[in-house]
């Protein structure tokens, strides 16, 4: 079995001085941020520039090429609702430490992102989703399969998308969990990978409660077949518990100091 693949969630604009920095064009907050994620063992940086409707070709470009000529060419999931500023942004992407991620298309509006991808090759996260939240694991199952006959059918890899079953918030959606964890293992089966927003579990939840609640779920989903997450790397309850995940699933070799790796 192959590691959790950890894409940093902490590169975006939401925050006021990443979107800050974006709009000084400084890189050196987004430098800290990606250092901050990287050392504590991200695979990926997530690169969200939000909508972008005005510059996101420049920005996104601006972007890729200040984090991969500042850490050596580290991989990107390239974030934003503006398909235009992710194909400026694959332009001038270097594949040397691994693909880029298109995040990400979905069965409805986005579904030409999965073109992107194909043209060229690179990694889409895609939702199982049309138009807002999927009403059940049917309708998961039937987009999931549509999207990969569309990739397929363009000479994708399966293993190039990651199936986002969409995690929900336990607040006031407390009901649907089980459901999620139940799509993923549907997805698992298909011999496909998959992907989520995984903070979106506990939005909402007090600010000491969110890392149990994040942390629970992921050994639940891993256990069920999850295998990425756009998260915080820089959380040491949910590092902790997947770097024992892994250790457990064999991806690791166990040492008494694998949580240092």
């Amino acid at each position: 079995m192959d590691k959790f693949m950890i894409i940093g969630e902490r590169i975006h604009c939401i925050s006021p001085s990443i979107r800050k920095a974006i709009e000084e064009r400084n890189p050196e907050p987004i430098f800290k941020r990606a250092k901050e994620q990287l050392d504590a063992g991200a695979n990926y940086l997530d690169f969200n520039i939000g909508p972008a409707r005005k510059d996101g070709e420049e920005i996104m470009q601006w972007g890729v090429k200040a984090l991969q000529s500042e850490f050596d060419n580290v991989p990107l999931a390239l974030d934003t609702t503006n398909k235009k500023a992710i194909e400026a942004g694959l332009k001038v992407y270097n594949r040397a430490k691994g693909k880029p991620i298109i995040n990400s298309a979905d069965a409805g509006e986005r579904i030409g992102n999965i073109d992107l991808a194909a043209e060229y090759d690179a990694m889409s996260i895609a939702l199982c989703a049309k138009e807002g939240i999927t009403k059940d694991n049917d309708e998961r199952i039937a987009y999931c399969t549509e999207m990969l006959e569309k990739g397929m059918g363009l000479g994708m890899e399966p293993t190039d998308l990651l199936f986002d079953p969409l995690f929900l918030v336990i607040k006031g959606m407390q009901d649907k969990q089980k459901e999620v964890l139940e799509a993923i293992k549907l997805i698992s089966d298909m011999g496909l990978r998959t992907c989520c927003g995984l903070s979106n579990v506990s939005n909402g939840a007090p600010k000491e409660i969110r890392p149990i609640m994040d942390a629970t779920f992921a050994a639940m989903a891993i256990q069920c077949g999850l295998t990425s997450a756009i998260m915080n790397p820089c959380d040491k309850r949910l590092m902790e518990t997947i770097k024992t995940c892994d250790v457990v699933n064999g991806a690791v070799l166990y040492a008494d100091s694998y949580l240092e790796l």
